[in-house]
Formats: C-alpha cells, sequence, structure tokens
C-alpha cells in the first residue's frame, strides 16, 4: 500500500526527521490560508498530491492548469489561490502515470526551505539477501531520476545493508557523510536521518521509503524535502492507523475490488494472458513459464482461502471483463481452498459475463476430481490439464487459434 507525501512526512516526522512546516488544502481558498498557517512569508511551495514520482516534470490534461508542473513554487500571497485553483480538479500525467495521469484531489503547501545541497537517500528489501538495504547518492545531474542513475550509472549509488535491530553503524554512517561530501559537523543529523528512517521502516512494516530529495542547510541540518511510504498488504492488521491512510482514488477500480474480497490483483504493461492462482508461488512460476514460451502475462488474481462461491466468482469476473486479456489461465494447487469452489466460481462467473476468450484450468489437490466433473458438466468451452506446462501450452494455442 501507498501513501501520499503529506502522510509520509508526517510519519517520518514523528521518528525524529525535520520535514518543513506544510499543511494539506482541498480548495483554492484553503490554500491560501494553508500558506498563511505554515509562513508569513514566502516563496511557498503548492505540491499535488499524487501517488507518483518526478511530479515536478509532469504536465496536466487540462489547459487551465497551464503549462507548469505539479509542483509549484509561488513567491507572492495572491498568487496562491490562483494557482492552487489551476491545479485541483485536473489530471497531472507524469512518466510514472502514463498518459491517462491521475486526478489531482489535493495539494499539500509547504514553506519554501533553503537548501545547500541535495542527495537521495531510500531503504528498500534487498530479497536476494533478506536485509533491508540503504540506498544514497548525489543529485548533481539536474533531471536525472534515480531510477535513470541506477541504470547507467548504477557506481554513483551507495548500497549498505542495514542491521535489522540496530541500523546503521557509526562506520556506516561516516562512509556515507564522505560518500556525500558533507561536512563533519553534519554527521549527527545524517545518523538522526538514518536511524529514525530505519525505525519507521521496522515499526511500520515497510517495503520502501524514499527521501527524494534529502537537503541540507547551511547548519547542516537535514530535511526531507519530499517523502515516499510503501508498507506490506499483508502486514496492515498489524497498523489500522496506516490502513486509514489508504486512498481509493488513487487505486485501479478492478484492484480496489479485488482488496474488498480479500483477493490481490496485480497488472502489468504488454502481454495478453490473465492468470487465476492461489498463492505467489505458483503466480510466479506460471508467470515465467508464460514468459518462457515467448508471451507475456497482462494481469493475475491471487485468491484466498476461507472464501465462498459468490466472492469467487466476483474474482474470477474482474478477469474476465478485462479487455487486455486474450486468454486466461487458471492454475489452482487445493488445500484449505477446495478445489470445487474454484469450479463453482468459474460457473458462476461464466454464466452471467459470458465466457468469449480461450480458457484453460488445471486443478490439483483437494476435490481435484469434483471440479473437473462440475466443469466437464457445464458444457462451457474451456480446457481442462494436468500440469502447468501443459495448460500454457493449450492456452496459447488456443489464443492463436481464436485470432
Amino acid at each position: 500500500m501507498n501513501i501520499h507525501e503529506y502522510q509520509a512526512k508526517k510519519i517520518l516526522n514523528r521518528y525524529g526527521i525535520y520535514i518543513p512546516r506544510g499543511k494539506i488544502a482541498y480548495t483554492p481558498n484553503e490554500a491560501k490560508k494553508s500558506a498563511i498557517h505554515v509562513s508569513m512569508r514566502g516563496p511557498w511551495m503548492l505540491k499535488a498530491q499524487i501517488q507518483s514520482g518526478a511530479r515536478a516534470k509532469g504536465h496536466f490534461l487540462e489547459a487551465k492548469a497551464g503549462s507548469k508542473g505539479g509542483i509549484r513554487q509561488v513567491k507572492r500571497r495572491r498568487d496562491i489561490a490562483v494557482e492552487a485553483e489551476k491545479m485541483l480538479g485536473a489530471t497531472l500525467c507524469t512518466p510514472q502515470t502514463g498518459p491517462k495521469g491521475k486526478f489531482v484531489s489535493r495539494i499539500y503547501v509547504e514553506a519554501f526551505q533553503k537548501v545547500e545541497k541535495k542527495f537521495y537517500i531510500g531503504l528498500v528489501i534487498n530479497r536476494l539477501e533478506a536485509k533491508i538495504t540503504l540506498l544514497v547518492a548525489k543529485i548533481e545531474d539536474k533531471g536525472k531520476d534515480i531510477a535513470v542513475i541506477a541504470v547507467e550509472n548504477p557506481e554513483k549509488i551507495l548500497k549498505l545493508p542495514l542491521d535489522l535491530e540496530q541500523g546503521a553503524s557509526k562506520e556506516q554512517i561516516a562512509q556515507v557523510r564522505q560518500f556525500l561530501n558533507l561536512e563533519e559537523f553534519s554527521i549527527r543529523h545524517l545518523s538522526r536521518m538514518i536511524n529514525g528512517m530505519h525505525r519507521a521502516f521496522v515499526e511500520n512494516d515497510a517495503t520502501m521509503i524514499e527521501i527524494n530529495p534529502a537537503g541540507v542547510t547551511r547548519r547542516g541540518q537535514i530535511l526531507a524535502l519530499d517523502a515516499k511510504m510503501s508498507f506490506d498488504d499483508k502486514a496492515l492488521f498489524r497498523h489500522p492507523e496506516i490502513k486509514q491512510l489508504q486512498d481509493e482514488y488513487e487505486q485501479d477500480d478492478r484492484t480496489l475490488r479485488a482488496g474488498k474480497f480479500g483477493f490481490q490483483y496485480q497488472e502489468f504493461d504488454g502481454g495478453n494472458i490473465g492468470c487465476i492462482v492461489n498463492g505467489d508461488g505458483i503466480a510466479l512460476t506460471a508467470m515465467d513459464l508464460i514468459s518462457s514460451k515467448g508471451q507475456g502475462t497482462t494481469c493475475f488474481l491471487n485468491v484466498k482461502g476461507g472464501v465462498d462461491k459468490d466472492k469467487i466468482a466476483a474474482g474470477i469476473k474482474i478477469i474476465m471483463t478485462n479487455p487486455k486479456v486474450e486468454g486466461i489461465l487458471i492454475n489452482i494447487l487445493g488445500g484449505f481452498l477446495r478445489c470445487n469452489l474454484i469450479a463453482d466460481g468459474i460457473v458462476a462467473a461464466a454464466s452471467e459475463v459470458g465466457l468469449n476468450v480461450p480458457l484453460v484450468v488445471r486443478f490439483e489437490g483437494t476435490n481435484k476430481d469434483e471440479a473437473r466433473e462440475i466443469l466437464q458438466s457445464s458444457k462451457l468451452p474451456l480446457i481442462i490439464t494436468d500440469n502447468m506446462e501443459d495448460s500454457v501450452d493449450k492456452l496459447i494455442q488456443a489464443i492463436e487459434e481464436s485470432e
């Protein structure tokens, strides 16, 4: 789960990380009042709150928003409401949102903070080494995104594995200071930021924290000028206060519907095959197998146990009604989630929305034979197979024959 910049900053501030004064606004008048609240004198920063990076480089689809991006500096108080009105209710497109963009419903009004130096700092999970990893990079090339640096100049990113319980050691913090060419008196502030980020990461079951950029003032104080946080969906039951921060408007309609049934749904660029599975391992195996055959997965739905036929049917309809899907692979390893329940859901979904693309089903496990009988007696035009590779081969063949 992702949250907005202003929400991430509020969390990080609780862990001792300095942030510029800011206040959220939903209307132009609120923006003006917020600006006066955070600072009596300008400049101020008006920042569109959508869950996307590169907002400053973005553009609005509507002409009324003007040619400026999603982060704007305003020097005069009388211009605050004017610029806020241009942005609110408009659609901001960035390299990360794609051409559809995202609707701007709120603006974060922040006091402008003058800094001497900027840098990138983030925490992610290195899944290969099963460690929290600190990433640090200098911001030298104007306009070059950290993702571009990671691909073109990976040597410019400092990567340090952190101890899960202790965070960064004194030696690691000194290494970061040297890498960034910071003054000696900044090391206390650097330690405060890194270990504050680490505590926030661990205590909130985060999967990513990114401060891009962090700014260093003339006195050596380090502030989070921007912030992003992502959390492990499966751990949100431990953090109801974070769960409440979820912005449903930021979620794709299919993802939102799937989540309400307790299912995980994800879409990918390219591909034409939709997968329905019951487990992350099965999902990844199926996607790898599809890729090895020269095809691509456009979406997958991960269903779980503890559901009824109606919920299963509703989940399957999410895949069936995706216009990008040209073929569906259902691969179920029955355990607590019985195969016959999935079969009943397939029949119910197909009877309601129809079955206009090839569908291949492979069952293994609890009530496998009963599930096959349900599908065979339904007379639906689907294919039943016994192993995963055969399932993928027959689905690809069926898609090609249907073209």
